[in-house]
């Protein structure tokens, strides 16, 4: 269908004014939901990145939206409930002054994960397609011989054909370090199975493998499982490369050499196409090593003693029209590191950004108020209850949305974060849900467009506009 690019008036001044105060709008292109390269520095790695869309084939967008969603649902059950039964993972860590970096990729077309990067396996390298994953620690794909295995992007890894392979023994520290690790009696060779909430499932050899990323860059004994038993929820990629800040993730296992930082920038999950995915256009990059960290808004990591693989960070408050909404309360984001419930974590696998249900409230009413202008859509869609009728036009004014946290860091969200096209119609839905389960969730439809600095090695968190 032909794309929709002109702009249209929603709120006009008459409205404004009746507001109670004054209000701060963004201009907004209403796109509906079917329109829609990487070097290697010398302090840093990088990958290029792309979303799920870019390798979509025969599902509506709505459908593909619809998809997310569920996928979503699970993924913020499991990560509540790994939050509040608490996990353990300590990370370790001379470094040089180089870096890694991967492309990065939307995988919204594919059915899982939702981001890509792709790296090189083994020696000779084995292009893979990875899902980038905060929220988890082991890094694993698919390998031959396969028992079970999902269709994927791309060859199925074949250690047996990589002379930079080498099992883990069963006594060896890294297999001890897995949460469900096993021994393979007859070989003395380290077992290791993933169980997601979703109840997808990995599992195979422990091994240590060389890993090559853009540039030509190469990390040598990266710790990870070699999958011959997969099934779930993962589609096209090859495996995850999990981020988070245990002992067992990418950016813990290179600290010695690059340290404990990285950065990615999430391109608009709107914007992939297969042809842009291939040739590289309105992609970004993954970047590990100091060269990652940019200048940004810095708001302190917050450490949960019970779930050491999760980033939390302290959400102090949300503006809505440049005014902060009073009923989001910081107590209702607060981590407790006595029981590991609550608290706030930013996440790249999650979509949708979920609130505890007495912020996520205050939050939608007050963007109803100053939205008041724009025409109200009967029922919700998914997890989403309010959503906007905007047929038949081109571009509208919807009030500015600002998240404010922990020492003064502030990330000013564009319109394309938090009103989404969510069918064909020009029904676009706020792109916000509440939770009950405890933790809450900064997800990816809120990070696009900025880069966002996981700084390990100064335990912060940092968000810059426009950094894609």
């Amino acid at each position: 269908m032909a794309t929709l690019a002109a702009v249209l008036l929603l709120v006009a001044a008459s409205n404004a004014a009746a507001l109670a105060k004054a209000v701060e709008y963004h201009s907004f292109p209403c796109r509906r939901a079917e329109e829609g390269a990487a070097t290697a520095a010398a302090s840093a790695v990088h990958f290029r990145v792309v979303h799920r869309d870019a390798f979509a084939a025969n599902a509506t967008p709505a459908e593909l939206l619809k998809h997310r969603l569920q996928r979503d649902r699970r993924r913020a059950a499991r990560i509540s409930k790994a939050a509040a039964a608490g996990g353990a993972n300590a990370a370790n860590g001379t470094r040089s002054s180089g870096g890694v970096a991967a492309p990065v990729v939307s995988g919204l077309a594919q059915g899982s994960g939702e981001y890509f990067t792709k790296i090189g396996v083994g020696t000779p390298a084995t292009p893979a397609l990875m899902v980038l994953d905060t929220g988890s620690d082991v890094v694993w794909l698919q390998c031959a011989p396969c028992r079970r295995c999902y269709d994927q992007s791309g060859p199925v890894f074949d250690p047996r054909r990589s002379s930079s392979y080498g099992a883990v023994d069963c006594a060896a520290p890294l297999c001890r370090r897995l949460d469900s690790g096993g021994c393979d009696l007859r070989r003395r060779a380290c077992l290791y199975q993933v169980a997601y909430g979703d109840g997808s499932v990995t599992a195979g050899d422990f091994a240590t493998e060389t890993l090559t990323f853009a540039g030509g860059a190469r990390v040598a004994r990266v710790a990870l499982g070699c999958g011959h038993d997969n099934e779930g929820l993962f589609v096209a990629a090859a495996g995850l490369l999990g981020l988070g800040r245990g002992s067992l993730s990418f950016p813990t296992q290179i600290s010695r050499r690059y340290g404990r930082s990285f950065s990615y920038c999430l391109v608009d999950r709107t914007s992939s196409s297969s042809s842009s995915a291939a040739s590289g256009s309105r992609s970004s990059t993954v970047t590990f090593g100091p060269g990652s960290v940019a200048s940004a808004s810095f708001t302190p990591m917050v450490r949960n003693p019970r779930m050491e693989t999760f980033y939390y960070v302290q959400l102090v408050g949300i503006s809505v029209g440049g005014a902060r909404v009073p009923g989001v309360a910081e107590s209702d984001l607060r981590l407790d590191p006595s029981t590991g419930r609550g608290g706030v974590i930013v996440d790249s696998g999650t979509s949708v950004t979920r609130l505890a249900r007495p912020s996520y409230s205050a939050l939608r009413d007050a963007f109803r108020a100053a939205a008041a202008g724009l025409r109200l859509s009967p029922g919700g869609f998914s997890l989403f209850d309010t959503c906007y009728d905007l047929g038949g036009r081109k571009v509208v004014k919807v009030p500015t949305v600002s998240m404010h946290f922990a020492g003064g860091a502030e990330a000013s969200l564009p319109p394309e974060n938090y009103l989404i096209p969510v069918d064909s119609r020009g029904t676009f839905c706020f792109a916000f849900a509440g939770t009950d389960g405890g933790v809450s969730i900064i997800g990816n439809i809120q990070q696009q467009g900025f880069r966002v600095v996981f700084d390990g090695d100064g335990q912060r968190v940092g968000f810059a506009p426009k950094g894609c």
